[in-house]
């Protein structure tokens, strides 16, 4: 056979490229090859000062010469496998050749990656510790389909974008790459020619560790390691968290609960003080925040950037998990907020990330949110679909997660969302539905009903959206439960009002019991609602000091009592004065004062009887198990309604929204007999007056609001009673 020219030469084409960082195809030229002369073995290694040919037979090692240009050594070399022996100018390092290593991702995942079927991307894109042809180390592989080409850079390579150059799996457009040797703690990013000829250092979309913020880069991580004690827990999971059964949810943002003290991560803090503050409560569940690491803090989590990696300013992986299996060990579920609607325009993160919009929408009209400045995420591409289901597998499945809280539901729902005519463009019928984001909730909810039996799916929507809990096969969402966005808007608009206008407004809380079945609801005071000059929930309120304290009680006594779940954002249980301030923390001075740590046990009471009364969870899905009793004395603004349970036991609540008491007040009851007053907001130990009815009242023969018999009742002023049905 006849070699026009050495078969170790390279062209000039070729050289100029590997100099420039621009080679298509590394493995093409770089590592073991056969030639008609014998096999050529060859490095490229900016900086090195010698390269020896250590083979792993025993035999002689063999010194690579360099040749044609800085850093390209080559030699004819025996046969077999071998290590590469580099003397750089800081020391001496040996390893295998990454260039020396065949196809790494195999045929089945690369099929499913092309045609958007794969359902853990995460386990096979990214960083994962590997053993390659019994060799241990680092496989990289990063989806790029229209890059010119993708490296490797990080401390282990000194940055350099020509060291790592990586094969393209044209079948998929993902790129990748074995380090052997290479193990955890190594930061690291994609080194990125995109198809417009710009250069992009990015981090790992995948990564499952990072630096923390400001630093950006990704860092290798070894497996969860974990030692899972919750089986009681996820036994019991799915019943737990059905439609008829209690759930009363502390929403936290983690890193402003409270403080960490001196040597302590977040987790740490949030294991020895939160699981057992919220467990004493009553609550049922704790919802973070989103943790998925994101690069401002003022975002509280909700501009995340690495979708697999809990944020690194909380602590480790292996300390949330610790977290999520003590909360558990307590009885209490976890549930993250997620999110896939959109992502920061952070350089280093998805935007434009191969020279192309991968991510985000190339409709010009639809890539940008106009209320956060983020990327919208294109949910009609296969692979971002995949994307996002396998963020939410990986909490689902790796951490134990309970529940997703889905953001910004609504902002997905609608391609005309918070945009003037003419700013947007419509779907393929002329309609303002998002019509992929429709399919990607559908195919959300059963993925996880399929994979994650018993864990929930949660919507924050704010619109009128119908059978956003409705099933599928219906033609619903298929979440399991929606915020009730409705109650939360008119209830606080009305509590906000003057108790002597109120009597104009009465519709602002009874107007929630006409759509109540429409959907499985959460009844949420939330994190939105206490911050950016909206006020505390405490503040909120009309009146004195006094009066407001009272109004959020018995404004804490109509969200526990009406149809519908429960979640409260921390604080709002002691009765804090201050808006929230996500560089704070709690003010938990306050609970030194009787009046505030009286609003505490009020909220421990009303989770109590929340979770022991089924005439509240049991029917906060049926609308046989409410009645009104009193609702159109708007005059005096109070409100009573019975909540009922097939089986006969009844609870009768009454709510007085004005300072003035009203004695002797009959209201009909549906049982006769007596009628326990299992609480009183009013009582002392809440910070009230203690007037009331002395434990409780038996019914009278007189008729009252369509029932035979009546009760006859002390409701003191801006307060809530509770009363039980003991016997006939």
């Amino acid at each position: 056979m006849f070699e026009p020219r050495s078969a170790i030469t390279l062209d000039e084409a070729t050289l100029g490229a590997l100099e420039r960082a621009s080679h298509t195809d590394p493995f093409a030229i770089l590592g073991p090859h056969d030639s008609a002369r014998g096999r050529v073995v060859r490095a490229f290694l900016p900086g090195a000062k010698a390269v020896t040919f250590i083979p792993a037979d025993g035999n002689e090692p063999l010194g690579l010469e360099e040749r044609q240009i800085a850093g390209l050594f080559a030699a004819h070399c025996g046969a077999g496998r071998y290590k590469l022996r580099v003397e750089w100018p800081e020391g001496i390092s040996e390893s295998e050749d990454p260039y020396a290593f065949g196809l790494l991702l195999p045929d089945n995942d690369l099929a499913a990656i092309a045609d958007g079927t794969h359902r853990r991307l995460d386990q096979c894109l990214g960083a994962h510790l590997d053993v390659v042809d019994g060799v241990a180390g680092m496989r990289f592989a990063v989806w790029a389909p229209n890059a010119r080409r993708a490296a490797i850079i990080g401390d282990f390579n000194n940055w350099d974008i020509r060291r790592h150059g990586m094969r393209l799996r044209h079948e998929a457009g993902v790129w990748e790459i074995f380090i052997p040797g290479l193990g955890a703690n190594e930061r690291y990013k994609f080194e990125i020619l995109g198809c417009d000829g710009v250069r992009r250092a990015k981090a790992d979309p995948f990564a499952r560790c990072t630096e923390a913020p400001p630093a950006t880069a990704s860092i290798t991580t070894l497996p969860l390691v974990h030692e899972w004690r919750d089986q009681e827990w996820m036994a019991s999971r799915h019943t737990r968290q059905q439609h008829d059964e209690p759930i009363s949810i502390y929403e936290v943002h983690a890193g402003s609960w409270t403080r960490p003290r001196e040597g302590m991560n977040v987790w740490q803090t949030a294991i020895d003080r939160l699981v057992a503050y919220a467990a004493s409560l009553g609550f049922t569940h704790i919802e973070l925040l989103p943790v998925a690491e994101h690069p401002f803090a003022g975002s509280w989590g909700y501009q995340p950037l690495s979708q697999f990696a809990p944020t690194s300013r909380y602590g480790s992986r292996e300390d949330f998990a610790r977290f999520v299996d003590a909360c558990h060990r307590a009885g209490l579920g976890v549930i993250l907020d997620w999110v896939p609607a959109h992502f920061p325009d952070d350089a280093h993160g998805l935007v434009c990330f191969d020279g192309t919009e991968l991510f985000e929408h190339s409709d010009p009209l639809m890539k940008r949110h106009p209320d956060w400045n983020t990327f919208n995420y294109d949910h009609g591409r296969n692979e971002v679909r995949a994307y996002l289901f396998a963020s939410a597998l990986h909490w689902l499945e790796e951490f134990h997660i309970d529940g997703l809280r889905v953001d910004a539901v609504a902002s997905m729902l609608y391609r005309d969302y918070s945009r003037a005519p003419g700013q947007w463009s419509p779907n393929r019928n002329g309609g303002r539905e998002n019509l992929e984001a429709i399919a990607f909730f559908r195919d959300l909810n059963a993925l996880v009903a399929e994979r994650r039996p018993g864990a929930i799916t949660i919507a924050e929507e704010s619109t009128s959206w119908p059978h956003v809990t409705g099933a599928t096969k219906d033609g619903g969402l298929g979440f399991s439960f929606k915020w009730n966005m409705g109650w939360m808007n008119d209830t606080l608009r009305y509590m906000t009002r003057d108790p002597i206008h109120r009597r104009w407004h009465h519709d602002e809380i009874t107007f929630a019991m006409m759509y109540a079945w429409s959907e499985k609801f959460i009844l949420a005071l939330s994190h939105d609602e206490v911050v950016h000059e909206k006020r505390s929930l405490l503040s909120k309120m009309s009146g004195d000091d006094a009066q407001k304290r009272a109004a959020l009680r018995a404004l804490f006594v109509l969200m526990w009592t009406m149809p519908g779940k429960k979640l409260l954002f921390m604080g709002g249980e002691i009765g804090q004065q201050r808006e929230w301030n996500h560089d704070g923390e709690i003010d938990w001075r306050l609970l030194a004062l009787p009046e505030h740590k009286g609003i505490q046990l009020l909220v421990r009471d009303l989770n109590r009887i929340y979770r022991h009364e089924r005439a509240l969870a049991g029917t906060d899905s049926d609308p046989q198990g409410f009645r009104w009793i009193v609702v159109d004395d708007s005059d005096r603004s109070i409100f009573c309604y019975e909540r009922r349970t097939e089986a006969g036991a009844s609870l009768i609540v009454a709510v007085n929204m004005t300072p003035v008491t009203r004695e002797d007040y009959r209201i009909g009851a549906s049982l006769g007999g007596y009628w326990h007053e299992i609480l009183n907001t009013d009582a002392a130990i809440y910070g009230g007056n203690n007037d009331g009815n002395f434990g409780g009242k038996r019914t009278q023969g007189f008729a009252a609001h369509g029932c035979e018999q009546s009760l006859v009742l002390t409701l003191p002023g801006l307060s809530a009673i509770v009363l039980r049905h003991e016997s006939a």
